[in-house]
């Protein structure tokens, strides 16, 4: 047995104790779901970037930069790491206040219809069925490749990993275990950029042998490879791309479930404010340095393929035993963390959002919810195993259909005074269905034009049914008196103390802007200018 494989274990088995010794302090259905609503920032914040993270990103997103886009995904990232600022000030603090244990209820709530909570619960387990699929498989591909099990048996070791200890303590289980799986990554990724750049010939080598390799032309270029052939195209398509699925990515951070669904966890909108912050800095700072990292692995070996293996097979190849462990458990961590965090939502949403309780803290539901959890975690095991591997194109077509079908009517729920159920109801159901026809209209060999990506097709749709219903049905009294209520300000919200430190953060934010342009034109720009 290799030591990355001992090391791997020994994460399983720490995580696994985590949930067991949690669920000794699951008391109620609120426990289950949102951790009692207690959670500090450093929780918030570790959920928030664990959950976010992925296979979809050390695995899928690390190939495609090394395969010739990492300035591309560098692009990307300034839309979608952006999301989290915007997702906090202009849904997630509103969503907090509504007291709702699920993001689907919230809806109910606002537009007082279990149709719109449904609707939403519905897009919610098949969106996030797709993504924790695509997340699974890398963990599983990741597993065989170290372990030298089948893929089958090692599909199964995963699942049974994270299911066991979301089975267990659900929310309280899953803030803990991301937290901590977010400091191996992070760890990970910034430790792992300097031996990789010094194996590859040191800076300013290093970046000036990756623009010039005859293999792939144009790597360290703006807009990646492009021609006839390249995936991306034109320099145009290639810029487009970067837009669009960072505005999607951004729209997701702001909206989807498993972001959100972490500031209902939080102790008070102070903790809401703060991890937002924080957790941007935190997604800027290791997509930096992971993309550069995965563009220099090209000088040692151009020809990994799949090209998903490529921070696996340098952590192997390239850096020392101790650090390749650390890097193994960092994007195996990664995988848990996110996958810990759909399936919770997954059975959540079963459990609350179709099958609605009036009673919200009964030991008959905290059991009832646990079987649940079970019994979709078996079904999500049984369509990973049918579902051929695709790590980052079956992330990145779930996320469209939250962005799809979610943003508008999100945004809308907030500040919109005429918005009514009727319109939000439909706009949640085409804009969903607007993403699956975009997507079935290129499944049968019709290349759409970038502007006419499925996700546009599916905000337009959901954009323009929400104009339309607003204009044609009436707003009910509840609705009215329940976005009133979510814009009044919480006496927490007014703590001078907390505000003191609250207002610092901003600056923060700044700081690390500032550092990150110092940092990209030290490592790229100016070697790029010394040939």
């Amino acid at each position: 047995m290799s030591v990355y494989l001992i090391g791997i274990l020994v994460g399983f088995l720490i995580f696994v104790l985590i949930g067991v010794l949690l669920s000794k302090r699951i008391s109620n259905v609120e426990d289950y779901y949102i951790s009692g609503r207690n959670a500090p920032t450093i929780l918030i914040t570790g959920s928030l970037v664990a959950s976010f993270l992925s296979s979809v990103t050390f695995m899928g997103e690390a190939g495609f930069s090394y395969q010739g886009y990492p300035i591309i995904q560098l692009i990307l990232v300034i839309f979608n790491a952006s999301g989290y600022v915007l997702g906090v000030f202009f849904f997630g603090k509103y969503l907090r206040r509504s007291k709702a244990l699920t993001v689907p209820e919230y809806f109910g709530k606002r537009f007082n219809s279990n149709n719109i909570r449904k609707a939403a619960g519905i897009t919610t387990i098949l969106g996030i069925s797709a993504y924790i699929v695509a997340v699974t498989q890398g963990g599983a591909l990741l597993f065989s490749s170290i372990s030298g099990f089948p893929y089958s048996v090692s599909l199964i070791i995963i699942w049974g990993a994270y299911t066991v200890f979301t089975f267990l303590s659900g929310a309280k289980g899953v803030l803990v275990n991301d937290t901590l799986m977010f400091f191996i990554f992070f760890l990970a990724t910034i430790v792992a950029f300097p031996f990789i750049m010094s194996a590859t010939g040191g800076w300013p080598s290093a970046i000036i042998d990756a623009s010039t390799l005859q293999s792939k032309p144009n790597l360290l270029d703006w807009h990646g490879i492009t021609g006839e052939n390249a995936t991306l195209g034109t320099p145009f398509e290639a810029l487009s791309w970067a837009i669009i699925l960072g505005l999607v990515w951004g729209t997701v951070v702001s909206v989807s479930p498993w972001q959100t669904s972490r500031y209902l966890m939080a102790k008070n909108e102070h903790v809401v404010i703060r991890s937002g912050i924080v957790a941007t800095i935190s997604i800027f700072t290791i997509y930096l340095f992971l993309h550069l990292s995965m563009a220099a692995v090209n000088i040692i070996n151009p020809n990994i393929n799949p090209t998903e293996n490529a921070f696996i097979w340098a952590a192997i190849n390239i850096m020392p035993t101790w650090l390749g462990i650390i890097v193994l458990l960092g994007i195996m961590s990664a995988i848990l963390s996110s996958c810990s965090t759909f399936l919770q939502l997954i059975g959540n949403s079963v459990s609350h959002d179709i099958f609605i309780h009036k009673e919200r803290n009964s030991k008959a539901v905290l059991k009832f919810s646990r079987f649940v959890m079970l019994v979709s975690s078996i079904g999500i095991a049984a369509i990973t195993f049918w579902q051929p591997p695709a790590v980052m194109w079956i992330g990145y077509f779930a996320a469209t259909l939250f962005a799809a079908s979610w943003g508008p009517v999100a945004f809308a729920s907030v500040f919109s005074k005429s918005v009514n159920k009727t319109a939000a109801f439909w706009s949640i159901i085409v804009g969903f269905l607007g993403v699956l026809l975009g997507e079935l209209i290129q499944q049968f060999g019709l290349t759409l034009p970038i502007y006419l990506h499925p996700v546009i097709i599916g905000v337009i749709s959901s954009v323009l049914v929400l104009i339309i219903g607003t204009k044609m049905g009436t707003v009910t009294e509840e609705e009215k008196l329940f976005q009133e209520k979510i814009h009044e300000i919480p006496e927490d919200l007014l703590n001078s103390k907390e505000m003191t430190i609250t207002q610092k953060y901003p600056n923060y934010l700044i700081i690390s802007g500032i550092a990150v342009i110092i940092i990209t034109f030290v490592f790229y720009y100016t070697p790029l200018h010394l040939l």
